[in-house]
């Protein structure tokens, strides 16, 4: 979840939802369905146009991050197993059948199920990528597996095109004002009620920015055997260390972490 949302990391999955018995809800007319390859998607009133910028959008997030993962080959969202986007006609239906009316959207990784209405500002930039790379990650690597939390938070953020983009500056931006960043920090890390909102950000942005190196560096057959590694239990530190010999210990990334944006060994 973006830092934008000011919320604490203890719920930085704020509209995932563990069940989903009223999203169903809404008016007695009969949900329209339109399929794709890998997502269901329902409506009612909602315009054809809307309806398909969802579904090409779903597609091509799919497409986008299950390709740049090296996820293409063990691609099972088909058939049966396609994810379900449901796409209420207006904010009321949605506040009715959503748990967190004020989210941008909602989503249950578990069944990969989706909610959202026309016009949810945020919703094809931010919340979509940024959700679906979760449950795509989470469901390659397992969802009881023990990962650092910047490289899932990461991986959701390096979803979102934008927050791509601008990560590597804003870390630079960082390491300007003379505040260094590390890899150590970044997986010790803990956050409560009461967390600085600027340590947040910082968190997030830089763990973009760190995941976003790892993708370029290791490329999909190395990243993929990355997180191969990581599906069989394998701590974080040894996965990387099989996935590539450039990275033998953590101080390995930290230091070809700050040569990719451009700082050397500073300090």
């Amino acid at each position: 979840m973006s830092p934008e949302r000011s919320k604490p990391l203890f719920v930085f999955c704020f509209f995932i939802l563990l069940t989903c018995s009223s999203w169903a809800k809404g008016d007695n007319k009969e949900w329209i369905e339109r399929k794709s390859p890998h997502f269901l998607v329902y409506y009612k009133n909602t315009p054809e146009d809307f309806v398909k910028e969802v579904v090409g959008s779903a597609e091509d997030y799919y497409t986008d991050i299950t390709t740049g993962f090296g996820f293409s080959r063990y691609k099972s969202w088909t058939w049966s197993n396609r994810a379900k986007i449901f796409i209420y006609d207006n904010a009321a239906q949605y506040n009715q059948a959503s748990s967190f009316g004020w989210a941008a959207g909602e989503v249950d990784p578990l069944a990969r199920r989706i909610i959202t209405y026309p016009s949810n500002a945020g919703f094809f930039d931010s919340v979509l990528p940024h959700e679906l790379t979760h449950i795509i990650l989470r469901e390659f690597v397992g969802p009881g597996i023990n990962i650092p939390l910047w490289f899932d938070e990461g991986a959701a953020m390096y979803g979102e095109k934008a927050r791509r983009i601008d990560a590597d500056n804003k870390v630079r931006a960082v390491l300007e004002r003379n505040e260094w960043l590390s890899v150590q920090w970044l997986g010790s890390v803990e956050f409560g009620p009461n967390t600085d909102r600027q340590i947040v950000e910082v968190f997030y942005t830089a763990s973009a920015s760190l995941f976003g190196f790892l993708v370029k560096d290791l490329e999909p057959y190395r990243f993929l055997r990355l997180c191969s590694e990581l599906k069989k239990g394998t701590r974080f530190e040894w996965a990387l260390a099989k996935a590539s010999m450039r990275f033998k210990k953590i101080e390995d990334l930290q230091r070809e972490w700050m040569r990719y944006l451009g700082y050397g060994d500073k300090r």
